[in-house]
């Protein structure tokens, strides 16, 4: 994607989700399970599902715990394994330590099993003490995509710290995500942010229901236009 193009990923929790997602005009899928948990590693069965319910782009969450600790790392390094076996060929990953900056050495392990693929460092970063350096440590780790919302607590309160992020032009590319609203969009592409996530918000009965392909094709309009 040029930094002239927007992106859309929308949330997958299974093959349905990644066909709406399609329908709509999404440009990839994240495929996660239990958002209960901002969302951990789906099973083999859902992963073989997805990707042949769907030509887009499928990043596979690679997240084990509702923490961001490293504390299953051999664990998730033989699941990266699996999955790859399986087709996979993008993730989200990316690991915190015990005192809110990023862990490097975690992270890099993992991607060492990633056998080259891409990849992207997930709203780990929004957790962290210091957002900003977070992020900063993140994009020396390889990946390509950086998920964040500016805040803990999402893109209306970190807003004003994802517009001085994009005002970078090195990369990786900034997706923002994590309580994103359609009135965001614009603001937030004014000051060159041009990747958007979005799961609630196209699925307008809630996380029981799937993906609504009309509510992608309305983001896509925002996202594309």
């Amino acid at each position: 994607m040029s930094r002239d193009q927007g992106l859309l990923e929308v949330i997958a929790l299974d093959a349905r989700d990644a066909e709406q997602a399609q329908l709509g005009g999404a440009d990839r899928v994240e495929l996660v399970t239990d958002m209960a948990l901002d969302g951990l590693t789906p099973s083999d069965a859902v992963v073989r599902e997805v990707l042949a319910a769907t030509d887009l782009p499928v990043r596979v969450m690679l997240r084990e715990s509702g923490s961001f600790l490293a504390a299953k790392l051999d664990a998730l390094r033989a699941r990266a394994n699996e999955l790859l076996a399986l087709g996979a060929k993008e993730f989200v990953l990316g690991f915190l330590t015990e005192e809110g900056r990023v862990d490097e050495l975690a992270t890099r392990a993992l991607v060492r099993d990633l056998q080259g693929a891409s990849w992207t460092f997930h709203r780990a970063v929004d957790n962290a003490r210091d957002v900003r350096g977070a992020y900063a440590r993140a994009a020396r780790l390889g990946c390509d995509t950086i998920l964040t919302a500016g805040h803990a607590d999402g893109v209306t309160e970190g807003a004003r710290v994802l517009e001085q992020l994009a005002s970078h032009e090195e990369p990786p590319m900034l997706m923002a995500g994590g309580g994103l609203r359609a009135d965001h969009v614009a603001r937030l592409r004014e000051a060159g942010v041009r990747a958007f996530h979005v799961g609630s918000g196209v699925r307008p009965l809630g996380w029981v229901e799937p993906v609504d392909a009309d509510a992608v094709r309305r983001w896509s309009e925002l996202v594309h236009g």
